[in-house]
């Protein structure tokens, strides 16, 4: 049974830390569904639909206060009825599992 990635904290992580790779990064990826998009193997993308500005705004709104509460903050565009987010840990260049612990917890919402 995949321990749920949603429940966990995210740990910051250091300069000089590897970006995820290879196996790792495929484990990952298949954990968070076929929904994130891996973009030139260094960040991962999603793609939200909304029925206008206010749905889209108030769903950006709640991905900032888990960003804020886990201290891991994804890049994100949103116009009328969209919303974009990307996620990469820019400290290391690359995805670390924090990218993926976001991933999981902007799943639920």
């Amino acid at each position: 049974m995949t321990k749920d990635l949603s429940n966990e904290k995210c740990v910051p992580c250091s300069i000089g830390t590897p970006p995820m790779e290879g196996l790792e990064l495929k484990r990952m990826l298949a954990e968070i569904g076929p929904t994130w998009q891996l973009v030139e193997k260094k960040q991962i993308e999603k793609s939200f639909k909304f029925k206008d500005f206010k749905s889209a705004l108030d769903f950006v709104n709640k991905v900032g206060i888990i960003a804020e509460e886990e201290g891991h903050h994804p890049d994100i565009k949103v116009g009328w009825g969209r919303a974009k987010i990307t996620l990469i840990t820019h400290k290391i260049g690359g995805l670390s599992r924090n990218d993926f612990l976001m991933a999981a917890k902007i799943n639920k919402l």
